[in-house]
Formats: structure tokens, C-alpha cells, sequence
């Protein structure tokens, strides 16, 4: 049978010019506590206003609205959770994302969105400097604390990855270590490995935290300072690379690996976690569209694809590059090796 196309229809412009109510109103339900009132039983306007210290107007719209898009359930006059809102919005839930929202909320990653024709004619991000990755940018303490959840999955996979075909004791370089989480599960997947996490002094805190948590924290060295300046020391069998090349251009990715290769031992390998669309740059959806995050927050940044990551680690002196999709998240695993 032909196929026909779709005939054309306004809803898709509507939608998307009134998107930034979607992001408010899940923002709000979570700085409300409203996901927790209803996993405990709270289900109508006004026992929800009660228990959310808010209107029942407000209240009543509020969650209207996030039934219309999907996040609840209304029925009889009550709301309940759907799968998705159970897993990963109710603090209840060892899956809850909700604390990822004080990130992904943060001004430095939300205002520049209102000038990004601005940012688009010069191509550059309006962020003051060096944008995000300006030293010392507080918002990587908030990173480091807010998006445990969101990174937590994609770990057990990575480390598994880093440490293939390796055993006994691993020197290994956690760069930009944030929550230190990748480094921590290195170190709980291998007993005989010992991890330096390098970050800013604060955020290594939180790494320290997490690393004393999951005790490990005897196999756990600080290194605080700037990745582009700090000695690495080393030699080191793993150097971790996580959420990183994506924040600079070309030629500075290629200079921070020609620095990782320097600290490598003979035989070892670099472990990057990207975003890595396909050659079309438009799909998958969410690997693609991180570049418009790089574009407006970053002076130089890109979602990179395979085959210019692979163009980068070559010009750094790595032999070869595998990429890995992550199956626990949307990240892939680009691995360099110097055998």
C-alpha cells in the first residue's frame, strides 16, 4: 500500500514553543516534594495541598498538567504515579532521578537558551569567559552532587570496559573525577587497584565522600587541580576520561590526549565517556542533541562522532579507538589504546 505523509499540522510548533512549561512544571512538582506526597498516599487536591504546603488552585493545575504530559495519573479526581513518575521521580525509589533537576536547572545551563540566536550568529556561547568550563565553576560541585543518579547505571559498565582483559594491580587516573563514582566502581570491580582522582579542590570533596562510602577510600588518592596544568605523575594502566573531550574543540582534545598518553605505561589505555551521534550529527536523538548544550555553554564544544574522535586519538599517538555504547545510558565508551 503507497504511503501517504502526514498533512501539515501546527501542534508540533505550539508544542515546542511552549515546551519550557513542561521543564517548569516538573521543577516545581520536585522542589514541592509532590512525587513523595503521592508515593505515600496523598492522591487528592486536598490532601496534596496539605502535605505540599501549597494552593489547592495551584496544586489542582499543577498536577493536571503533568497528567496531561504523561508524568501522573488522574482518575475519579485522584492521582496516582505512573511507571514512569514511580521509578524515577519518587524519592522512595532507588532509581529517582529528581536530583538531577538542580543541575539540569542550574542558570549557567538554562539562561543562555534565551539568547541562542544571539549565540548562534556568533557561534559561541554569551556565558561569561569560558562558560561552564571556566576554572573552578562552582556548578561542577552541584554536578558532583546532583547527578549521581543519572551517572550511577552507566558505572558498573564502564568500569567492566576500562578493566578488560587486565588484571592484579592497576594504576589508574580518574580526570575530572566530579563524584568520583566512575573511579570508585574501578576500584570495587578490581581490590588491587588504586585511584587518583583529579578535580578542583571542591568537588573532590564529594569524590572523597563517595569514595569513604563505598569504601574504598584506602585505594583513593586526591589530585586537585586543573587537568590542562597538574602533573599527572603516574605511569598509570587506566586513565579515566569521563564527560570531558565534549566541552573543547578539536585541537585542545588533541592536546589532552597527547598529555594522557605521556602518563600512560606501555600497553595502556585511555577511557572516554561521550556523547557520540552518528555521521548524520541527527541521530540517536539524545547523543545529537547534546551539541546544542556544548553550543550554548561552552566557547567551543561539540558532540563528537566516532570517526573525529577517532581522528583525535590517532593525532595523539594512540595505535587505535573502539567505541563501546553504554546499554545503561546514552553514552558510549570511546577506548584508546597504545597496543
Amino acid at each position: 500500500m503507497p504511503t501517504h505523509p502526514e498533512p501539515p499540522n501546527p501542534a508540533l510548533i505550539f508544542d515546542t514553543l511552549l515546551a519550557y512549561q513542561r521543564s517548569a512544571a516538573l521543577r516545581a512538582a520536585i522542589e514541592l516534594d509532590l512525587f513523595r506526597a503521592i508515593g505515600e498516599g496523598s492522591t487528592d487536591v486536598k490532601s496534596l495541598a496539605s502535605r505540599c504546603k501549597a494552593s489547592e488552585r495551584g496544586i489542582r493545575i499543577l498536577c493536571d498538567y503533568l497528567a496531561i504530559i504523561g508524568l501522573l495519573q488522574k482518575e475519579n479526581g485522584q492521582y496516582r504515579h505512573t511507571p514512569t513518575s514511580a521509578t524515577f521521580l519518587d524519592p522512595a525509589s532507588p532509581a529517582c532521578l529528581a536530583a538531577a533537576s538542580q543541575f539540569l536547572g542550574n542558570s549557567t545551563m538554562s539562561e543562555p537558551c534565551l539568547r541562542l540566536a544571539e549565540i548562534v550568529r556568533k557561534g559561541t556561547t554569551v556565558l561569561p569567559g569560558d562558560g561552564s568550563v571556566a576554572p573552578e565553576n562552582p556548578i561542577w560541585v552541584e554536578f558532583a552532587h546532583s547527578m549521581v543518579p543519572l551517572m550511577a547505571p552507566m558505572t558498573g559498565p564502564l568500569a567492566a570496559i576500562s578493566l578488560a582483559g587486565l588484571s592484579g594491580a592497576v594504576r589508574v587516573l580518574d580526570i575530572a573525577a566530579g563524584h568520583g563514582l566512575f573511579g570508585i566502581e574501578v576500584a570495587k570491580q578490581n581490590p588491587q587497584a588504586q585511584i587518583v582522582a583529579l578535580d578542583w579542590a571542591p568537588v573532590l570533596e564529594v569524590a572523597k565522600a563517595n569514595a569513604k562510602k563505598a569504601g574504598v577510600e584506602g585505594r583513593y588518592a586526591l589530585l586537585p587541580g586543573s587537568a590542562f596544568e597538574v602533573d599527572y605523575g603516574g605511569p598509570y594502566d587506566i586513565v579515566l576520561l569521563t564527560n570531558f573531550l565534549h566541552h573543547f574543540d578539536h585541537s585542545t582534545c588533541v592536546g589532552m590526549l597527547k598529555k594522557i598518553r605521556a602518563a600512560l605505561k606501555p600497553g595502556g589505555r585511555v577511557v572516554a565517556l561521550e556523547f557520540v551521534p552518528n555521521d548524520d550529527r541527527v541521530s540517536p536523538p539524545m547523543a545529537a542533541g547534546f551539541s546544542l548544550v556544548m553550543l550554548t555553554t561552552t566557547p567551543a564544544g561539540d558532540a563528537y562522532t566516532f570517526r573525529e574522535l577517532e581522528t583525535m586519538y590517532r593525532e595523539a599517538g594512540f595505535l587505535r579507538a573502539e567505541q563501546y555504547p553504554i546499554p545503561t545510558g546514552p553514552n558510549t565508551a570511546v577506548v584508546g589504546y597504545l597496543s
